[in-house]
């Protein structure tokens, strides 16, 4: 590509930099730190990669940093002089504007002409963190510390996103290796993590599920806040405890990457039980289909881990009983739908999905109460289930209890202000409020 550009360019020298519309925003990169407070930076310090690179900071304007012509549309980095070292620079200006992802590129373009220059590696596996591509950044500095094995710099930030990852030994070996980058200070917090992730699986090992959420929380407060396997196991935890939403709220948190990036890194056992973790959260959130790919995958990595083996079968016996129940349903054959809910619930008894589909049989069934007490169950593990509470505010109405029907219309338009169905229940509900208050006096 920056040939085939150099080919079609000579003479021109003119360096331009592409749209940065693709760069994701520092808002939705979750718990990442700037890099000003210390995160992968090498102590907020990038800039030390090269002190030289002042020489640009007047020269933006005039060098086409933001040009908006529609014939500018390739990076800076492209141009008919290619300097490596240049590069170099201007990503490290970019880097401490914010602006990772054309810092990324313009590191890239550096070691495209240099692939053998440690510092090119280091520097773009701090664009990489800043961006949120962990792993990718874990790989860069390897290959950095593969070309010059004593690349302080290169192993403090390994040490950094070791610890944030949540494999402490490795990071404490890294800043041990990584002379005056890092400070005993490094080393003991990363220790420290490691007291607290002891205590998580001891916790769990002893099933003492409230230990396991405080440990893994102080965990991830500690500096382990981008750890797959700390999430997994407070998660877990939470989901012991039937609480399926805030244990999914805590998926949510963690780095997501794929299987074969994850067992790279973390090995195939620690996958499986992450991979496990993920499929009991993705089943009691109806999300039956992803619960089984990962059950399976776990399956593939651990064939001897007794809980993803358990995960596959019951995410198989939970998703055939819905879709054997949704079908009965669609027909009209209501106890036939509700008897394949219930052989779904005998495998996940608090499954939320299954309870409100029994309860809508129930419902269809004229069973109002035995309808409104799922309903009840599945909302106590998901509160936010807007579903379970329409209808268990139809059923109150049916049974005439409009108070209790108003309230949960109230509930529903707060989370729904939009939703037609909604507005026209709660204001038939108070009309029938009025009117019933209005009988008895």
């Amino acid at each position: 590509m920056i040939d085939e550009y150099q080919r079609n360019n000579n003479g021109n020298n003119h360096l331009v930099r592409a749209s940065s519309s693709n760069v994701m925003l520092y808002g939705n990169l979750g718990n990442l730190r700037q890099p000003q407070q210390g995160n992968y930076g090498g102590k907020a310090n990038h800039q030390r990669e090269d002190s030289n690179n002042n020489n640009n900071n007047n020269n933006k304007e005039k060098n086409g940093k933001y040009l908006n012509s529609a014939t500018t549309p390739i990076c800076r980095a492209l141009s008919t002089r290619m300097d490596p070292e240049q590069l170099k620079i201007m990503g490290n200006e970019d880097y401490k504007n914010g602006d990772f992802a054309e810092a990324l590129a313009l590191y890239e373009a550096a070691i495209a002409i240099d692939p053998n220059k440690a510092a090119y590696r280091s520097n773009k596996s701090a664009a990489l963190t800043a961006l949120g591509r962990l792993l990718e950044a874990v790989s860069e500095c390897k290959e950095a510390i593969r070309i010059e094995p004593n690349y302080h710099r290169a192993h403090h930030r390994l040490g950094n996103l070791y610890l944030r990852l949540g494999d402490m030994e490795k990071s404490i070996y890294h800043y041990k290796h990584a002379g005056p980058e890092a400070d005993h200070i490094d080393v003991s917090k990363a220790k420290s993590l490691q007291v607290y992730l002891n205590k998580c699986i001891e916790a769990r090992r002893l099933r003492d599920w409230n230990t396991l959420i405080k440990e893994a929380e102080a965990a991830i407060s500690g500096g382990a806040d981008s750890a797959p396997l700390i999430y997994a196991l407070q998660a877990e935890a939470l989901m012991k405890h039937n609480k399926h939403r805030e244990a999914d709220e805590v998926m949510k948190k963690s780095l997501n990457v794929d299987t074969d990036a994850c067992t790279k890194l973390f090995g195939p056992i620690s996958t499986a039980s992450i991979l496990t973790v993920r499929a009991h959260v993705d089943m009691a959130m109806g999300r039956f289909d992803d619960a089984l790919s990962k059950a399976q995958g776990a399956m593939r990595l651990d064939s001897n881990n007794k809980d993803a083996s358990m995960a596959m079968r019951k995410a198989r016996a939970v998703a055939a009983a819905r879709a054997k129940g949704n079908q009965h349903f669609k027909v009209g054959k209501f106890r036939d739908a509700l008897m394949a809910y219930e052989e779904g619930l005998e495998h996940d008894p608090h499954n939320s999905v299954l309870l409100c589909n029994r309860a809508a049989c129930r419902a269809k069934l004229g069973q109002l109460e035995k309808a409104i007490h799922d309903c009840s169950s599945a909302l106590n593990v998901r509160p936010d289930y807007a579903k379970a509470r329409l209808r268990r505010a139809d059923c109150y109405a049916k049974l005439g209890k409009w108070e209790a029907s108003v309230e949960e219309y109230e509930m529903l338009l707060k989370i729904s202000p939009q939703d037609e169905e909604v507005r026209q229940g709660l204001m038939e509900a108070k009309e029938r409020l009025k009117k019933q208050r209005d009988e008895k006096c």
